[in-house]
């Protein structure tokens, strides 16, 4: 069976879209905004950038070299912790398709710095970079521990949870309001429960709300 060309490859990958293993980029102009997508990606389940192609899939070509120390710059000045890349280029009818390959990282989260480099981390949903919440922060967190999570269950834990059936779904604010809680001991105990699986996090309208599962 013979091996795919440049050309066949590419518009294979260009076929399926963007999705939550895939993002298309027109070009790199912004080392910090790429390392959104290495963060999303590496925080999730990893996946891949195709620069130098557009939004609606056509082939563009990347346009310097330029874009590759950017992206590079991205994974190892504005991503804590760095992140390792893939990169490989393909010809598609004389123009340049890069395709950056981003592992999913074993220790989470991974971090990308903003303009003040304050450090935020994402997670992919979709064809979207989402910020993380605080819930996501404290599973990764708890996740880190190698002994197991002993979790008392107290009346606190009590309210919550009955807080959660009475709503099908219900955000992390109005968790904190309705138990009258702060949001890191709500974050704490709602990441409890996403771990134990008794509560998972449904992202809908932009937002991220909880649910008994």
């Amino acid at each position: 069976m013979r091996a795919p060309t440049d050309t066949q490859y590419i518009r294979q990958l260009v076929s399926e879209g963007e999705h939550c293993h895939q993002d298309f980029k027109f070009e790199i102009s912004d080392a910090r905004k790429i390392a959104r997508s290495l963060s999303a990606f590496a925080n999730t389940e990893g996946g891949r950038l195709l620069v130098g192609v557009k939004d609606n899939g056509k082939i563009a070509g990347i346009r310097s070299e330029e874009e590759i120390y950017m992206i590079e710059a991205a994974a190892t000045m504005y991503c804590r912790p760095q992140v390792e890349l893939e990169t490989r280029t393909y010809v598609v009818e004389g123009k340049t398709v890069l395709e950056i390959r981003i592992s999913e990282m074993e220790s989470k989260p991974v971090y990308a710095l903003d303009e003040a480099n304050k450090p935020w981390a994402y997670i992919r949903i979709k064809d979207e970079n989402i910020l993380a919440t605080p819930v996501h922060l404290k599973v990764w967190q708890h996740s880190k521990k190698e002994e197991g999570v002993l979790v008392e269950f107290t009346e606190r834990e009590q309210r919550l949870l009955d807080v959660l059936k009475e709503k099908e779904e219900i955000s992390l604010n109005q968790c904190c309001r309705l138990c009258n809680l702060n949001r890191k001991t709500v974050s704490e105990l709602l990441a409890d429960f996403i771990r134990f699986d008794l509560v998972e996090p449904v992202f809908s309208g932009h937002k991220f709300y909880f649910k008994i599962k």
